[in-house]
């Protein structure tokens, strides 16, 4: 387990954001892109979670080094939405399997109550059964299956859609 949770910075920890994100890219369906992300990527990446006031959150291990992070972001860009985030978790490859996607989230459920947010969607390539497993056990459930929206590694991919809804706010208001 890492010492602590820190709050990620642009200039301490997009590099290693980046290698994360890039690693998950070139190895896996975790993210539906295709090329690695140039470290230039970074600064709109942190400029759009700052903007928002979207959290960047770290696990790191005793040494500082960063082991994994979590975030959330605009579900869909419609006035109506504004108490639902859909939200990402990534761990470095070689921390996997320790814990570290648990405690991320968790404190990503957290941090979505202190901020009045509703609902936590995650979307989850239906292939990755750790993901989805870690989502169940935290209480978030299966909303739907977008079958053969992604192409990545000479197949069609399947999105699958999980929701947390939670009981803040406890005045939503329209507008």
């Amino acid at each position: 387990m890492p010492d602590r949770l820190i709050d990620c910075t642009e200039a301490e920890h997009a590099p290693a954001i980046l290698d994360i994100l890039n690693e998950a890219i070139v190895n896996s369906t975790a993210l539906y892109d295709y090329v690695p992300r140039p470290p230039h990527a970074m600064a709109a990446w942190f400029a759009t979670k700052r903007a928002n006031g979207f959290p960047v959150v770290g696990a790191v291990d005793a040494a500082g080094t960063l082991v994994g992070f979590a975030s959330w972001g605009t579900f869909r860009a419609f006035p109506a939405y504004k108490y639902s985030v859909e939200h990402s978790v990534y761990v470095h490859h070689a921390h996997r399997g320790r814990g570290l996607g648990r405690l991320l989230t968790n404190e990503l459920i957290l941090r979505a109550r202190a901020a009045n947010v509703h609902v936590m969607v995650a979307c989850i390539d239906a292939s990755n059964t750790t993901s989805i497993a870690l989502h169940e056990r935290l209480g978030f459930v299966h909303a739907g299956t977008f079958q053969q929206v992604g192409f990545k590694f000479g197949r069609w991919l399947d999105a699958a859609f999980y929701q947390l809804v939670l009981e803040t706010p406890a005045n939503p208001v329209d507008g």
